[in-house]
């Protein structure tokens, strides 16, 4: 897995310990209301709510304030309306960057977006620029210290529950499926005992760009300031970095 999958988990981790400032609940709201309206009210039967409403008790976000949002997908409720879109563009060093947005007003998020680009060396693209770059997959990190099963056991439990690929990293394993096949295959390693730290619906990109020094502190600063946007849901990118680097930039 390139850089970015570090990345995520280093956010991942930050979210747990800032969810006080910034906008987390508002992110998990509108994925909340986007999940409910386009897979319907039931927890059991959406894939993509159950994630969202997960994430959302991760968060400690109260059950009343989630039963409301996802009346809010569904049309029981009223509120604001909101659309699903694409954005691409390029960072620094030529890597590409692809971000899932939710916004009620296009225009003002492409506004903005373009000036976090400018600011930070990079620039926002044309539709379809970089997608082509990425492919739509499942994907579970493990933490290597919490894992009492030997690696060929872990790896067969992986791959038995249909995983695509299986990656012993520094810090963590990694384990990636077809989007469908997440749930199964996390199901999978639970039951088996392993601790999963992160399992989510990404896109990993087909190759990576190495990035250090400089350009890596002004790669992780776009991707902060494109993360920390209300309207940013998640943000995709294939830079490859050390991860000593990484968590001294991040820290």
């Amino acid at each position: 897995m390139s850089g970015h999958s570090k990345w995520a988990n280093i956010k991942h981790t930050k979210a747990k310990k800032d969810a006080e400032r910034g906008n987390l609940f508002s992110k998990l709201a509108r994925e909340i209301i986007v999940a409910a309206r386009q897979g319907g009210g039931s927890i059991e039967g959406n894939a993509r709510l159950r994630v969202a409403v997960e994430k959302a008790r991760d968060a400690n976000m109260p059950s009343d304030n989630i039963t409301r949002l996802i009346k809010r997908g569904t049309g029981e409720l009223d509120g604001v309306s909101y659309e699903e879109l694409t954005y691409e563009g390029y960072g620094p060093g030529g890597i590409a960057v692809l971000l899932d947005v939710v916004t009620d007003n296009r225009n003002r998020t492409a506004s903005e977006l373009r000036f976090i680009f400018s600011r930070h060396g990079g620039n926002l693209g044309e539709t379809g620029c970089v997608s082509w770059m990425f492919n739509k997959r499942g994907y579970i990190s493990i933490d290597r210290k919490g894992v009492t099963l030997d690696e060929d056991a872990l790896l067969l439990v992986a791959l038995e529950a249909g995983a695509l690929d299986f990656q012993s990293g520094e810090d963590a394993y990694e384990v990636i499926t077809e989007p469908e096949d997440l749930d199964k295959v996390k199901k999978a390693l639970e039951d088996a005992g392993v601790a999963v730290e992160l399992a989510e619906v990404t896109m990993v990109p087909q190759s990576t760009v190495r990035v250090e020094g400089k350009e890596a502190e002004q790669v992780l600063r776009l991707m902060d300031a494109l993360s920390d946007h209300e309207d940013v849901q998640k943000a995709y990118a294939n830079f490859e970095m050390s991860t000593e680097e990484m968590h001294r930039l991040a820290g």
